[in-house]
């Protein structure tokens, strides 16, 4: 599961777009006991570094539509997800996110690697493209690292 679901969680819970940033902490680590505080801290400064929050004077705001997302009832995030991710591994979350197989991915991936002679970003990111995935700040973020 992804980042992107454990952001989504206290705004569907809210039924809110902004929340302050306490309130999003405390959804994350005493409502829901996902998190540690310092975690859910942790967890709005990867957020806010990979585009999915922006802190605002009223908090912190989705750049996405939670609403949109589904958090499953047996939901738990994994602690690793608090680690800034590669492009690659965003990619790759955000093919995952849209319904592929995680197998199928990387498969394809590794293939159009190896036919393209290029990096691994970039076979990821033109495959998320082939399947309709939008991975425009990924792309530019990969082309600022090179």
């Amino acid at each position: 599961m992804s980042l992107r679901v454990a952001v989504a969680a206290p705004f569907r819970s809210e039924g809110k777009r902004v929340l302050g940033e306490s309130s999003f902490v405390v959804a994350l680590s005493l409502d829901r006991d996902w998190f540690s505080p310092d975690q859910a801290k942790r967890l709005v400064d990867v957020a806010v570094g990979e585009g999915l929050l922006e802190r605002t004077d009223d908090g912190l705001r989705a750049t996405f539509d939670p609403s949109g997302v589904t958090v499953p009832e047996d939901y738990h995030p994994d602690e690793s997800i608090l680690q800034q991710r590669s492009v690659f591994e965003k990619v790759l979350d955000a093919c995952l996110d849209s319904g592929i197989e995680k197998q199928e991915a990387v498969a394809s991936i590794n293939r159009l690697q190896a036919d393209l002679a290029v990096t691994i970003e970039a076979a990821a990111i033109l495959y998320a493209h082939r399947n309709g995935i939008d991975v425009h700040n990924e792309a530019a973020e990969a082309l600022a690292d090179l």
